[in-house]
């Protein structure tokens, strides 16, 4: 990535783009039965509030999700034995996808493709994480998402 470029979390518009985002998200999870079986009673204030920050400093923003939660070591705690099933992995993707759509946004190829991998990534590492005996990485910090092979297009 060249010094000139945005973190992801700049080029998506910061804090407000990913609380949009997670809203979206979990707005659609709560009416989606595969998906909503993980979040018994709905999914809370806080959690949306705490997976923003999470979202947000994996994509270059401020590490507020470490400085103020635990880092790494509270979200993996967070999916330790919850036994997600590749088919909620899938849907959790698929409906991420969309949320972005219902969240505006960059829908340029490249930041969607950086945006992509990270949910690819991080749900194949959950649904590892949260089956019964699972051998965790207990220690690791936060990622740092950046654009990959293809940084942001400036035509």
């Amino acid at each position: 990535m060249a010094d000139e470029d945005p973190s992801l979390y700049e080029w998506a518009g910061g804090g407000d783009a990913f609380r949009r985002l997670i809203d979206a998200f979990y707005d659609r999870v709560e009416q989606d039965d595969l998906l909503s079986a993980l979040f018994p009673g709905g999914v809370s204030e806080d959690h949306r509030a705490h997976v923003t920050l999470w979202w947000g400093e994996v994509f270059g923003g401020p590490p507020r999700y470490t400085d103020e939660l635990g880092g790494y070591e509270r979200m993996l705690a967070h999916h330790i034995d919850l036994g997600i099933t590749p088919q909620q992995r899938h849907r959790f993707a698929t409906t991420m996808s969309l949320a972005a759509d219902d969240a505006d946004l960059p829908a340029d190829p490249e930041f969607r493709s950086a945006f992509m991998a990270y949910v690819e990534w991080g749900t194949r590492l959950a649904l590892e994480n949260s089956q019964k005996g699972a051998a965790v990485v207990a220690h690791a910090p936060v990622p740092r998402w950046g654009w990959g092979v293809a940084p942001p297009y400036r035509g």
